[in-house]
């Protein structure tokens, strides 16, 4: 794999590399080609047209655009944006970039992170479905996902609607780490309802990248394209339900390109839903699993942890509550309290607490058992 004359880059080097990301059709695969043939990005910019033309790849338009190149304001901004919200950037030519993501022939040549980067050169598993999933898909993806953790891999998705957020929720539940690969900037969470997961994530030791600079909007030609990441950082991909159609066959479709494993729940003739995954196992595309030993046998080089399971963190400690919430759940992780107990430890009347004990139920962090005494669930 190409890097340059030194990994040391300063913040010079990081300038000029993002610079000719931004630049309008010249793509990752030729960032890389002229970066390896300059030794740095820096050296890319200061060249003649007929050093550049004599890249191979890169022609009059490309050379004309990279001579012409006047955007550096707004690549200070993004750089400046990026320190403002807490974000790092990791380059291809970082010894901690992932090593798995780094064989593909369109890497990215840069990405935004937050959390715990060290998970990207993890055994891991992208899990994706439908963004409608059936009672019976998220069924399947809640017990996937955790036997998938119990095992010591971690778990990658997109963070959207669906069979993504049920991924990301029930490896955060099981006590596993989990990396979400966002269509959008990194200060752009989408959907925003999964603000609150994102979070979690990151204070999980997860981590969320992309590699869009902040900013970027949640544009739908973004999708299938970050979903080379899904596919390109793990082992193999599970499909759990998805239509004929989608953002999820094109992730299976992306890792097989990329030679991984593809895994294919099946779904019963009358789910609409599931008809792309029956397609798949009918297509010889994927492997039909019907529990986890169906997948972890096609890594027989792996160690997976046979060990009791990972105690999972108890749900209320995943959700944004209010703080009097969360003293209840404190209080209530000792065992079953009764409402006079728990008001008496609160110093607090019965109608100031039943509110957030409904709550609480409603959020099925506890429940209520007869004569008023209530546990964690």
């Amino acid at each position: 794999m190409e890097r340059p004359a030194t990994t040391q880059r300063d913040e010079q080097e990081l300038r000029h590399l993002l610079a000719l990301t931004l630049i309008p059709g010249i793509g990752a695969r030729r960032v890389r080609t002229l970066v390896r043939h300059f030794k740095n990005a820096q050296s890319v910019f200061k060249r003649s047209p007929a050093e550049l033309m004599r890249v191979p790849d890169i022609g009059t338009q490309i050379t004309k655009v990279i001579l012409s190149f006047d955007q550096w304001p707004q690549v200070d901004i993004i750089l400046k944006k990026t320190r403002q919200i807490d974000a790092s950037i990791l380059t291809i030519y970082d010894e901690s970039y992932p090593e798995r993501l780094r064989q593909l022939y369109d890497a990215p040549v840069l990405l935004w992170y937050k959390g715990n980067t060290s998970l990207l050169d993890t055994n891991a598993i992208s899990v994706v479905g439908t963004r409608r999933p059936s009672v019976y898909g998220k069924r399947v993806t809640e017990k996937f996902t955790a036997d998938l953790v119990h095992h010591g891999l971690t778990i990658i998705s997109g963070l959207a609607y669906g069979v993504d957020t049920v991924a990301h929720s029930s490896c955060l539940k099981a006590g596993g780490k989990t990396i979400a690969v966002l269509g959008s900037g990194i200060d752009w969470i989408y959907p925003s309802s999964n603000k609150v997961l994102a979070r979690n994530i990151i204070d999980h030791s997860g981590v969320i990248i992309s590699e869009y600079p902040p900013g970027t909007k949640p544009d739908a030609s973004n999708f299938p394209e970050r979903n080379r990441i899904v596919s390109g950082l793990s082992l193999g991909t599970l499909v759990i339900e998805t239509g004929e159609k989608g953002g999820s066959m094109i992730t299976a479709r992306l890792a097989l390109d990329q030679n991984r494993e593809v895994f294919v729940v099946p779904h019963p003739l009358d789910n609409l839903q599931g008809v792309g995954c029956n397609a798949l196992i009918k297509k010889g595309t994927g492997k039909l699993v019907q529990d986890i030993e169906d997948l972890l046998v096609e890594f027989p080089a792996l160690q997976f942890d046979e060990s009791e399971p990972i105690r999972a963190e108890p749900k209320w400690q995943d959700l944004a509550l209010s703080e009097q919430s969360k003293a209840i759940c404190k209080l209530l992780e000792d065992g079953q309290l009764h409402i006079d107990t728990i008001c008496e430890r609160l110093g607090k009347s019965s109608q100031e607490v039943m509110g957030d004990l409904l709550e609480l139920e409603m959020q099925d962090c506890i429940q209520q058992t007869a004569g008023k005494y209530f546990h964690l669930k």
